[in-house]
């Protein structure tokens, strides 16, 4: 565990208490007006001070006062809503077996943990070091085109609490000035000349950081040219996730069966609207890889004059009937597909299946493109509100690939909520227009 500097530490952890005393303060003025009396407010501080206590350590063991807390913020979010339903588990806890505790808060803890998940995701993600100039020296030995664009990206944009250096031809690691983050690649042979003056490093209290952690960090996607076989078999597990696995099952079906039926009412309007602008089968079923690489039969509204058999779309293309660019952008003409959900082909969440014989030509075509296919393929995905269109050449569906990875190695549920979220608020916005 590396811990921030002190004054740092102390500047997290005392927003962090501000942030929880202002929602109890809050709380009561909601809960009871402006007519809090002392008694009131006595009865509540004294047993959330106790819980501050508790909930400060458990952001020290959830690592939100180390150093990748303000440097990877991508990651921010997803330990902070961790940290906090653990925070809830021990307020719900305390209150239970407390008995000194004068108050059983029901009603005022659900609203207080509301509020104050609000303001702590705040001040962590737009008050802290927003306006200080904060920086870890960060060396980064590691080569190729995607340690470029990493350089490129952190150097050039804002947010990245990262000063970027870089040892020359004839320069010692030791001589280098301030150096408290190493980034490095253990397999690029290129570097591991270095590895003797990176371990004497070790003694100076310097964190190494693997650079495919920060490239999926920055860019939340998998450096395709910096991993190996090795990679996949330390980041890639196919064992099941057993809580996750079955939370996520019960809410395929539950929601699927829900939208599903919900769904039946654009039915009949959208097979109208196919059946008298075109001519063909009002609906398609077509052959795509599912999990473990097994051929899957999902169904779709038809959106156009033949079938693509799998071939890229191009622009204006003229396969795609006027009702079909509408049902695509709207995402209407995979509705059917909730039922191959429920049937439990496809999840709610994960990588879109390709179309069999493009899947299989795709697999000659990229290294480790079957991978993707260890888990269940999805409606929607990372890669599909990373890209926002669906990849129409080789050098996209490669784009594709590196969030699917990011994907299969970091699913989780809390990943899984952005993702819907995101997806709704994609096609909310594409309806509006």
């Amino acid at each position: 565990m590396r811990i921030l500097n002190s004054k740092i530490s102390f500047l997290l952890a005392l927003g962090d208490i501000f942030s929880f005393t202002f929602s109890l303060f809050l709380t009561l003025i909601i809960r009871y007006g402006f007519k809090v009396s002392p008694e009131i407010v006595r009865d509540h501080v004294i047993p959330f001070a106790v819980l501050f206590v508790l909930w400060v350590l458990v952001f020290l063991i959830a690592g939100l006062y180390e150093k990748r807390s303000v440097i990877f913020r991508r990651e921010l979010l997803s330990i902070l809503l961790k940290a906090q339903a653990v925070n809830a588990v021990i307020a719900v806890a305390f209150f239970y077996f407390a008995t000194f505790a004068k108050v059983a808060p029901k009603t005022n803890l659900f609203i207080y943990l509301f509020i104050s998940s609000i303001l702590i995701i705040l001040w962590r993600t737009r008050g802290a070091f927003s306006s200080y100039n904060y920086e870890e020296t960060a060396l980064m030995l590691a080569h190729g085109p995607d340690v470029d664009a990493l350089k490129h990206e952190i150097k050039t944009k804002k947010g990245y609490a990262l000063n970027i250096v870089t040892q020359s031809d004839d320069q010692k690691i030791d001589s280098i000035q301030n150096i408290s983050v190493v980034i490095f690649d253990a397999h690029d042979p290129k570097t591991k000349d270095s590895h003797k003056d990176l371990y004497q490093l070790i003694f100076s209290h310097v964190q190494f950081i693997d650079i495919t952690e920060v490239y999926e960090n920055v860019f939340g996607r998998v450096p395709l040219s910096l991993v190996n076989e090795g990679w996949f078999l330390e980041n890639i597990s196919t064992q099941p996730k057993m809580t996750y696995e079955a939370l996520k099952r019960g809410m395929d079906i539950i929601l699927s069966g829900i939208l599903g039926i919900a769904s039946l009412v654009l039915y009949p309007l959208v097979i109208l609207l196919i059946a008298t602008t075109s001519k063909g089968p009002v609906f398609i079923f077509q052959k795509r890889i599912g999990k473990d690489n097994q051929p899957i039969t999902i169904p779709k509204f038809r959106t156009m004059i033949v079938n693509d058999g799998g071939a890229w779309i191009t622009d204006n293309d003229n396969r795609i009937t006027t009702v079909g660019k509408f049902l695509r952008a709207t995402r209407i003409d995979e509705l059917p597909q909730l039922f191959s959900v429920i049937k439990g082909d496809m999840s709610l969440i994960g990588p879109r299946p390709d179309i069999y014989d493009l899947g299989e030509k795709l697999a000659k075509e990229i290294p480790y493109y079957k991978i993707r296919n260890v888990i269940k393929p999805g409606l929607s995905g990372w890669a599909q509100i990373e890209q926002q269109t669906p990849p129409q050449s080789l050098e996209e569906t490669t784009l594709r690939l590196a969030y699917d990875f990011y994907y299969i190695k970091n699913r989780s549920f809390v990943l899984d909520l952005k993702i819907a979220l995101r997806t709704i608020k994609t096609l909310l916005s594409r309806v509006g227009r």
